[in-house]
């Protein structure tokens, strides 16, 4: 596999902006439903008086993870959410008090050997921080007598445009990143890790380099700048040259891949024992005045995120959660912000439409270039007109990453990129 990518312009506005923190709002609503897998059930009831890391969701299901508290105050509500995906879960709203009392469950973790530490993790809440939101225990708990893990990769990529939450990590908490770095190397035994940051970033890089010279099996990997970099089986090959295949895992293949900010939480929590319960996010688009970076509570509202960088709700043509290639269009100003976000994009008219129309296909082959995958999105796109399962599957839909490469170089405004996800749902 070559990697082949296309160059975005990086907009990276506010990687030298110092992470604020957002004043308290008077309320939080926070979904049930803030990770990949099975949704948690209500802990809580209305009335009850919850504090800071109080767990208020948990599900005994395999694929899921506790919600916690991000404040401290009264719950008004419980009730059913709308999520942008379109599925629907429980909601616990909670009035704040303004103390932001911590709880008495929050203290560091026992942990001792490898099972002890997975399920430290899993109470933490943490799931991926870089946008995807799968279980980050799940992803831990791997039998290293049967399947040892040889590398660890770590993901400070960020190739979206205009998202510098994770350059922040590693320029505000490079120890942190590298505590927790060698706490998964150590409890999974893993001799090599590659931390992998795109060459548009040189300050952190930098740092890093200096940070890890001393430390012994930790690389720092300087990436071309080009997107997707921040892929997960685009960033494994990277960093170690290993194909990482249709149906696999990383850990298949002895890798595991974490986020940077994941690896600088698992670092805090085990210092302190504060769950997942805030998150670092950038603030920008054209529709802003004054884009940052910004720590805010899980469950504060969109909209309380766009008057804290002086942007006008009137004035937002399309607001998006992520970055402007694979982010979520927010149909809610009042959307409230969950553990996998890292961005909130607020853009006008004048950056928000498109004025191409569609046209038909030139065979220029443009989007085949562009795939990370090697993909023929031209033949994906007739497969699924056709509604032919067999030559999905021949075609290899499912390596697809919703990149949404081949959707921007074509020529034709073909929406190829939102085709393959309708296809992929389709031979489901």
């Amino acid at each position: 596999m070559l990697f082949s990518g296309i160059s975005l312009d990086h907009k990276k506005g506010t990687a030298s902006s110092q992470t604020l923190r957002l004043p308290l709002p008077k309320s939080v609503r926070i979904p049930m439903s803030q990770h990949m897998g099975t949704p948690c059930d209500p802990l809580v009831k209305v009335g009850d008086i919850v504090s800071v890391g109080q767990k208020i969701g948990d599900s005994a299901a395999f694929m899921s993870t506790p919600v916690h508290s991000s404040v401290s105050g009264r719950v008004t509500s419980i009730e059913d959410y709308l999520l942008a995906s379109g599925k629907v879960c429980k909601a616990v709203v909670i009035e704040t008090d303004g103390t932001q009392t911590v709880s008495d469950e929050v203290k560091p973790p026992e942990v001792s050997d490898l099972k002890s530490f997975v399920e430290a993790i899993k109470q933490s809440g943490c799931c991926g921080l870089g946008g995807a939101g799968f279980p980050t225990h799940i992803k831990l708990n791997v039998d290293i007598k049967e399947k040892p893990i040889h590398s660890l990769v770590i993901n400070a990529a960020e190739c979206e445009p205009y998202i510098t939450s994770d350059c922040r990590e590693l320029l505000e908490s490079p120890d942190d990143v590298i505590d927790g770095i060698e706490k998964v190397m150590h409890y999974l035994e893993i001799p090599n890790c590659y931390i992998c940051i795109e060459k548009n970033k040189p300050e952190a890089i930098k740092l890093m380099k200096e940070k890890t010279s001393n430390k012994s099996g930790i690389k720092i990997v300087s990436l071309k700048s080009s997107y997707p970099q921040g892929a997960e089986k685009v960033v494994a090959y990277s960093a170690t040259g290993i194909v990482v295949g249709e149906g696999e895992l990383p850990a298949s293949k002895g890798i595991i891949v974490l986020n940077v900010s994941t690896s600088g939480f698992i670092s805090r929590y085990l210092k302190t024992g504060m769950p997942l319960v805030e998150k670092r996010l950038t603030l920008d688009g054209d529709a802003l005045r004054t884009p940052c970076n910004v720590f805010v509570p899980v469950g504060t509202a969109v909209s309380e995120l766009i008057s804290f960088a002086d942007g006008s709700p009137e004035a937002i043509a399309k607001l998006l959660a992520g970055g402007p290639m694979m982010g979520m269009c927010l149909y809610d100003i009042n959307t409230p912000v969950t553990k996998t976000n890292n961005a909130i994009l607020a853009f006008t008219e004048k950056l928000a439409k498109d004025k191409s129309d569609k046209t038909a296909c030139i065979s220029c082959g443009r989007c085949v270039r562009a795939c990370p995958m090697k993909l023929m999105p031209t033949e994906l796109e007739k497969a699924y007109i056709s509604k032919d399962k067999e030559m999905l599957r021949k075609l290899k839909i499912n390596l697809c990453m919703n990149c949404g490469s081949c959707s921007y170089v074509c020529p034709a405004k073909r929406n190829l990129a939102e085709t393959n996800q309708l296809a992929k749902d389709f031979i489901r």
